[in-house]
């Protein structure tokens, strides 16, 4: 979605936000029937204590009754012990459900991502996705586990001191009624004003984040280029913009709030100046003035400090806007709502009739064109061909990261796009040209091809995949923490690894995307023999990278420009005279018998 479509979005969308997140406040009603009871406790017990004051006042000091005054201290310190335990339980139940309800919801928008199609993550930038995901739900943390408290305490004491107010004394009550559409109505204008500007100062900094996310990834480059600096200035500009957007909603709400104080204490001001007036002719007495007083004075404070945490819910607005935007994000390939069951056992066949396509990032680019191809049950197939022909976009296809444009891919005669998306992936187990090793140790990494999977089935699948003999010289062996992308291992090593967690997933559909690229001569002669094993008896899809690889493949497809252009063995193809003659002639001239047939994309 274009930044222009969001904004249209949001214009339709109603702009209260944060009643996105009432569904996970349901969730716990206990702990919100609790924070609601302490809350009115709380506020009930503030407003009964004017009264007390208002008897002191007009009853103890005119008959100079010491045991009166006594009783009535005592009650107010009775009082003052309810509202401690009031808001000791406010705070309890309200910051427990804060915390409960951010941490559902970080889990929530977290697995939705994790479910997002890979044509969302071509344009999304992934550190404005951790930005939504730290920053915005701290900030929504912030708002259901203290500002919303406040705020509904501040509006019961408000309410409550307005109707005691009018109780007390109804002429005085008109004046300070008469300003709260003078507070009021600004607040409101300022607030719109305050929530936009906290929008653009979270989107800033997402930005920010989202480049320090990826500069920190690519550290030895930029260590490497000496772009120190140039990367700091930049990381350091993107801080200023953002403090400069936050300055801006903080001056806002730095306006608004001197704005409503001053309104709601020069009606308090001109209430005291008129009730002195009244209690010197005599009409009104002293208690019932000081309790007007303080009943003000409450109706006063609690909406200025409305003003305040309007603004802080503003902010935790703008956060939620941004995460349900992201909750909005739908997959662009996702099961059907009654999926067509694949055949069980699996046979491992898949069909490619007539399929186009091309990336959505790229809509006017075509990868490959009306492609239709066979693979069978156990069979070998090889793709190879120039870089940038399509051999791994018919992996992504396969795995249905994306779905064709036109055309239909079967996998053991169902179509892919008709059956369970999860089942469908189940049964394909890849091994990456660029290996994913996660900060986790080396047993987890394997483990990741079979979650389920006991120790010895990982120790087993190390072995076959000869990268048993480098984890158990590690310190603490297979529970060693290999680091965040494998970063303390070498490509070989984590080749290794990637070969050890497809071994694991023991799928009837093998990919391999160069799956022995980054392995010296004598470790790829042994981990082919442990491929060879692993794929017997499977279906096994290859983007060719050594001739060893494509030699003993049962068929070539050769690619160009999207498109099958030749199609044998390989001593057919080099009789032929072709493509593919072309690029073995172009690997034996450079003296290289075991360089590239075709890079991958």
């Amino acid at each position: 979605m274009t930044p222009v479509d969001r904004e249209t979005e949001r214009k339709r969308r109603n702009l209260k936000p944060l009643a996105r997140l009432v569904p996970y406040l349901k969730r716990y009603k206990g702990k919100v029937a609790g924070a609601v009871f302490f809350l009115a406790l709380a506020a009930l017990t503030t407003l009964s204590l004017p009264l007390a004051v208002r008897r002191v006042i007009d009853n103890g000091f005119s008959a100079s009754d010491t045991a009166f005054i006594d009783t009535y201290f005592s009650m107010l310190l009775v009082l003052a012990g309810l509202l401690a335990v009031a808001s000791a339980g406010r705070y309890y139940f309200v910051i427990t459900l804060g915390e409960r309800v951010v941490a559902d919801l970080r889990k929530d928008v977290f697995s939705h991502v994790t479910r997002l199609s890979p044509s969302f993550y071509d344009q999304a930038l992934t550190g404005e996705i951790i930005s939504r995901l730290t920053a915005d739900t701290t900030q929504i943390k912030s708002a259901v586990g203290s500002t919303a408290s406040l705020a509904l305490r501040n509006a019961i004491l408000f309410f409550g001191a307005v109707t005691m107010m009018i109780v007390t004394s109804p002429g005085l009550s008109l004046i300070v009624i008469g300003a709260i559409p003078l507070i009021v109505l600004p607040l409101v204008a300022f607030g719109r004003s305050v929530r936009r500007r906290s929008r653009l100062a979270q989107d800033t900094l997402a930005n920010a984040t989202a480049y320090a996310t990826e500069a920190i990834g690519a550290v030895r480059t930029i260590q490497a280029f000496t772009s120190e600096a140039a990367t700091s200035g930049r990381f350091s500009s993107s801080v200023d913009r953002a403090f400069e957007a936050a300055r801006s909603a903080i001056r806002a709400r730095a306006f608004l709030t001197a704005f409503a104080i001053f309104l709601i204490f020069a009606s308090v001001v001109a209430v005291l100046w008129i009730g002195a007036q009244q209690v010197a002719e005599g009409t009104m007495s002293g208690g019932t003035l000081g309790q007007f007083l303080l009943y003000a004075v409450f109706a006063a404070g609690a909406l200025g400090q409305l003003s305040e945490v309007w603004g802080e819910l503003a902010q935790a607005a703008g956060a939620a806007e941004r995460l349900t935007e992201l909750l909005g994000e739908e997959p662009a390939v996702k099961s059907i709502g009654e999926p067509v069951a694949l055949p069980v056992p699996a046979r491992g066949e898949g069909v490619f009739e007539r399929v186009s396509f091309a990336y959505p990032s790229r809509p006017d680019v075509s990868t490959v064109h009306d492609l239709s191809f066979t693979i069978r049950h156990g069979e070998t197939v090889a793709i190879v061909g120039p870089s940038g022909a399509g051999k791994s976009t018919i992996f992504s296809l396969i795995e249905r990261f994306y779905d064709p444009d036109a055309g239909r891919i079967l996998v053991d005669g169902v179509d892919a796009r008709r059956a369970d998306l999860e089942h469908l992936r189940q049964r394909i187990a890849l091994v990456p040209q660029d290996v994913t090793i996660f900060a986790a140790s080396a047993a987890d990494n394997i483990g990741f091809g079979d979650p389920d999977a006991s120790e010895a089935r990982i120790t087993s699948a190390a072995k076959s995949a000869l990268a048993d003999g480098f984890i158990e010289a590690l310190d603490e062996g297979y529970r060693t923490v290999i680091g965040e992308r494998g970063i303390t291992l070498s490509g070989g090593q984590r080749q290794r690894i990637a070969i050890a967690r497809a071994i694991l997933r023991d799928a009837p559909i093998l990919l391999l995307d160069e799956a022995t690229s980054a392995l010296d001569a004598e470790s790829e002669k042994l981990v082919q023999k442990a491929l060879e094993k692993l794929m017997e008896g499977r279906t096994t899809l290859v983007i060719a990278h050594r001739l060893a690889t494509v030699l003993k493949a049962d068929r070539i497809l050769v690619l160009d420009g999207g498109r099958i252009v030749e199609e044998g063995t390989h001593a057919s193809l080099i009789a032929r005279n072709g493509i593919y003659a072309r690029l073995a002639r172009l690997q034996f001239e450079a003296g290289h018998p075991d360089a590239l047939l075709g890079a991958a994309e």
